[in-house]
């Protein structure tokens, strides 16, 4: 996303939000045109309650701040008027009722000009000393009047900048200006696949029906174990999943990339800083023990791992990647998708992860896709790369590539990866700043995520392209020093 010339970054004291404010205040029109691309209609009239929000809370602490400084000039005033020297208690009683009187109107400035003496003086009546003390409990009752009418301002602002911040979660980020605008999925721009195409001389059988037959996946336990979508690998199934991971972590070591080992479980604010809440949340597992839920992928986890901190230019980039299991609860669409584990409600994943700088996203971006690209390459599997269309994007990217792998059992192309760019959708959110080299000014970074790459897709592509008529199927050559060297998985 490329943001209009003279657009400025947002002011200190903004909330945090995922797209920027001032932004959204300043081109409110170019903002909902980016919406658009995105084919998300409910979004473009979400951005007309933030305009009126916006300029709600900006006005109503701007009157409370109006309000407290002549709050203040008031009690300088009166002070000054019970020190006076000169006025008669008349004179200063008839001051301070008059001015408790413009207070409720309220005029603030009339009472000031009451209070330090610069109208012409009042006439006293009566006993002087007698009429003194009332008019002041009078003025003190109405300045805390004011104070609580301040208070009550400020308890506003607050209620309609929370108002503010939840629709804000809701906006998705705005796309590259290089993202080819379309609303399907099947719009995503494929490259020419690469590797090659293997022709089977019988008919290649799906990995639901080659795993229960090499004794290496077992749906029936994992049913009885957890329930639908869940499953059980054992002997060769584990060890070639372990391998995977096993070789996707160093590959990706060797890529420069620092490996990391995460808690399974976070905090729920750190769900929000990764952009899952508010919009995913009925797809994460909760767990018992409070506001914590288990990771839907470690992008969550690491994604906040320098939340409100402050990095240096010289520390950037910062390469992370992580092996974890991924929980998510979300609903398969009937037919295909729930067949095998091509979905399924637990599985194994590493991720790539960088904190760069604004300047450096794009070709880390590309950097990233090869990587995973390589992965495919190195297990010797026909794979893809899809340029991902405006309406395809989610929630989170502002650019994104697929990398697919074929299987020929499944007959279809499948996911095995997805690298995003992010910019500062992410960053706002969780904090994340740096100090540019000669700069005392921070900036937000921009975060990119990549699968680097998840297992059980994987898994289906080396076992489906891989099978033998025997039924037989070959290990790639890449995971063998994994596997002591074994060079195929037999029937039991």
């Amino acid at each position: 996303m490329k943001p209009p010339p003279g657009h400025k970054t947002h002011n200190k004291g903004e909330p945090k939000t995922m797209l920027d404010i001032a932004l959204i205040r300043s081109r409110t029109d170019w903002v909902k045109a980016q919406i658009a691309k995105l084919g998300d209609e409910a979004t473009l009239a979400r951005i007309d309650r933030i305009v009126e929000l916006d300029a709600e809370r900006r006005q109503t602490r701007t009157e409370c701040e109006s309000a407290q400084a002549a709050r203040n000039k008031l009690n300088r005033a009166m002070g000054k008027l019970r020190g006076s020297k000169t006025m008669s208690p008349a004179e200063k009683a008839a001051r301070a009722n008059a001015a408790a009187s413009a207070i409720a109107k309220p005029d603030y400035e009339y009472a000031t000009v009451l209070l330090d003496g610069s109208k012409a003086a009042f006439e006293g009546a009566g006993d002087d000393e007698a009429d003194l003390q009332p008019a002041f409990q009078a003025l003190i009752a109405a300045l805390k009047r004011m104070g609580d009418t301040i208070d009550a301002g400020y308890a506003r602002a607050k209620d309609i900048e929370a108002a503010l911040q939840e629709e804000m979660l809701w906006l998705p980020n705005l796309p590259h200006e290089t993202v080819p605008v379309f609303f399907s999925e099947d719009d995503n721009i494929p490259d020419v696949p690469v590797g090659e195409f293997r022709e089977f001389d019988f008919e290649p059988k799906p990995h639901w029906e080659l795993g229960p037959a090499l004794g290496i996946i077992d749906f029936e336990r994992g049913v009885k174990l957890s329930g639908s979508r869940y499953y059980v690998l054992s002997g060769w199934g584990a060890r070639l999943q372990r391998a995977l991971i096993s070789f996707f972590l160093d590959c990706a070591r060797a890529n420069g990339y620092e490996e990391l080992y995460l808690p399974y479980i976070v905090h729920g604010q750190m769900l929000y800083g990764s952009a899952q809440f508010p919009k995913f949340q009925d797809t994460v597992y909760p767990v018992a023990d409070g506001d914590k839920y288990l990771l839907p992928t470690s992008e969550v986890a690491i994604a906040n791992l320098h939340r409100d901190e402050i990095l240096t230019e010289a520390q950037l980039p910062l390469r992370y990647v992580a092996h974890t299991p991924c929980f998510r609860s979300e609903k398969a669409s009937a037919g295909r998708d729930v067949r095998g584990i091509k979905r399924v409600h637990q599985f194994e994943k590493v991720e790539m992860f960088q904190f760069t700088t604004p300047e450096a996203s794009y070709d880390a971006l590309e950097a990233m896709t090869r990587g995973a690209e390589s992965l495919c390459a190195a297990l010797d599997i026909p794979y893809r790369r899809l340029e991902i269309v405006s309406g395809d994007l989610g929630f989170s990217a502002s650019k994104k590539y697929d990398i697919e792998m074929w299987s020929p059992g499944c007959g279809e192309w499948l996911e095995v990866s997805s690298c995003s760019n992010t910019e500062a959708f992410q960053a706002r959110r969780a904090g994340l700043r740096y100090y540019p080299r000669g700069s005392r000014k921070t900036r937000f970074l921009h975060t990119l995520n990549g699968s680097g790459l998840a297992t059980p897709r994987t898994l289906i592509a080396i076992l489906e392209n891989n099978q033998q008529a025997d039924g037989n199927v070959l290990i790639p050559e890449a995971l063998r020093p994994y596997l002591g060297g074994a060079e195929a998985i037999y029937p039991k």
